[in-house]
């Protein structure tokens, strides 16, 4: 419209006289010389002196339209479901498409593809919009191509300053969700509250104590014992024993037992936004980690749980804050024996009629450091107790503890048919020393009394 503007004056200024210089120079916002300019060309060129010599040429930063067809074709097939940011970064990784979100979300938003993580106010405009088009769409199937573009947002939480130090508190939850088509697993994670640096991620078929306990055994091997635990209120976690004689009783889960052993303070609360970092980590995840487990053809549990290992690192890299400008309070990291022995299982057994103790629909037999079968009468009450790494012993009388032996349903050779049979030695068994944290396994009312009995024990020894 400039050009059109500038032709119309010059070619009456030149045909007609119909004004003068200086006013032709005063509408036009340029010198009387540049009129001088403008009037030689029109003689010379006529009109097509007024067109600007980039009309019709696309500019250097064009993208080409089989990019854009690239994009969309990309997205509706293989990275479905991924936010913009995401799929930014996997157009970068995987297709050599480096662009910016901006630039993708342009894309995809003309074909009205819009991002699981669309803001309400442009979720609304684009609305009100496919509206419109679908009003006047001229066949029903224009329409409903429209409709299937829209997608839902989820609402965010609410915000709250972090913590001062890195391992001052750890926040922890478990999220179930489709990760696979068709496969609804539990996500346990944790997150460190000053950082945002994921700590710990198990999958596992449930909500289950030990999926928490490889998650508190990767935050122990990898960074130390933290200040605090944050979680929800799960009987994991705390209970409150009902018909309690005393509120002041303590009633200590396996979970609860292992963080007192190690110092770790734990609170938990109902309330899902006084953890909304756990919160959120649970969303980003589910919108990224099923895309990548797809490409990486995950398929099972024990490879789902493999990949994270690779899969947070990089997750902390991008989302993670420096560490280095935040002081940490992780403590020092504890011995692998004592890790084992602080993870561990217990429970309350009794020995039966062959001297064996049954868990998990198998017998054992109890075990001394010489190799021998130790005997005890029927009724015996014994507390057998499974390891992190997956050994089982049992404590009797809240003072011997055994190696717990399987006994198999079936001789693997005959002594007196086989002749390569040989006949097993006694092996040396590890007996804990009197200061290991299974001699306090009592709960509640009756660790003072234990710890009473084991300094008498003591004294007597010395």
């Amino acid at each position: 419209m400039d050009g059109q503007k500038k032709y119309e004056i010059i070619k009456g200024l030149v045909d007609h006289s119909s004004t003068s210089k200086e006013r032709a120079a005063l509408s036009l916002g340029c010198t009387k010389r540049h009129i001088n300019r403008m009037i030689t060309g029109y003689k010379k060129q006529g009109k097509e002196f007024f067109i600007h010599g980039n009309k019709g040429r696309q500019p250097a930063n064009t993208i080409p339209d089989s990019i854009k067809a690239a994009i969309v074709d990309l997205y509706r097939t293989k990275y479905y479901d991924a936010n913009f940011e995401h799929y930014t970064e996997l157009l970068d990784k995987f297709e050599n498409i480096s662009l910016s979100p901006a630039c993708v979300a342009k894309i995809l938003e003309t074909e009205y593809i819009l991002s699981p993580k669309v803001t309400r106010a442009k979720q609304k405009r684009i609305k009100r919009k496919l509206k419109n088009l679908k009003r006047a769409a001229k066949t029903q199937k224009e329409a409903d191509v429209i409709q299937t573009n829209l997608v839902a947002v989820e609402d965010a939480h609410s915000r709250r300053p972090r913590a001062t130090y890195m391992g001052e508190l750890i926040q922890m939850d478990a999220t179930p969700f489709e990760w696979l088509p068709g496969v609804i697993w539990h996500l346990h994670l944790a997150i460190d509250d000053a950082t945002g640096t994921v700590t710990g991620a198990w999958f596992d078929m449930q909500e289950t104590l030990n999926a928490y306990y490889h998650i508190f055994h990767q935050i122990l091997t990898t960074y130390g014992i933290p200040y605090k635990f944050f979680t929800d209120r799960r009987t994991v976690f705390t209970y409150t024993k009902k018909k309690s004689p005393s509120l002041d009783e303590d009633t200590y889960t396996q979970f609860a037992y292992a963080c007192n052993q190690l110092g770790v303070e734990l609170e938990s609360s109902s309330i899902p936004q006084a953890k909304g970092r756990v919160e959120r980590l649970n969303q980003t995840l589910q919108s990224r980690l099923p895309i990548e487990m797809r490409l990486a053809d995950i398929a099972t549990l024990e490879q789902a749980n493999k990949f994270l290992n690779s899969y947070i690192k990089e997750f902390n890299k991008k989302f993670a804050l420096p560490t280095h400008s935040i002081k940490s309070v992780f403590e020092t990291q504890p011995s692998s024996e004592k890790i084992n022995q602080t993870l561990a299982v217990l429970c309350e057994r009794t020995v039966d009629t062959g001297h064996c103790l049954k868990h998990d629909k198998k017998y054992y037999r109890m075990m001394d450091k010489n190799g021998l079968q130790t005997h005890y009468l029927k009724g015996t009450k014994a507390m057998l107790i499974q390891a992190y790494d997956g050994n089982k012993y049992c404590c009797v009388n809240d003072k011997d503890i055994y190696e717990l032996e399987e006994i198999p349903g079936h001789e693997a050779k005959s002594q007196n048919l086989d002749n390569d049979y040989q006949k097993p030695k006694p092996i040396k068994r590890y007996i804990p020393p009197m200061n290991h944290p299974w001699r306090k396994m009592t709960f509640g009312k009756f660790v003072k009394k234990q710890e009473h009995h084991w300094n008498e024990c003591e004294e007597w020894s010395a």
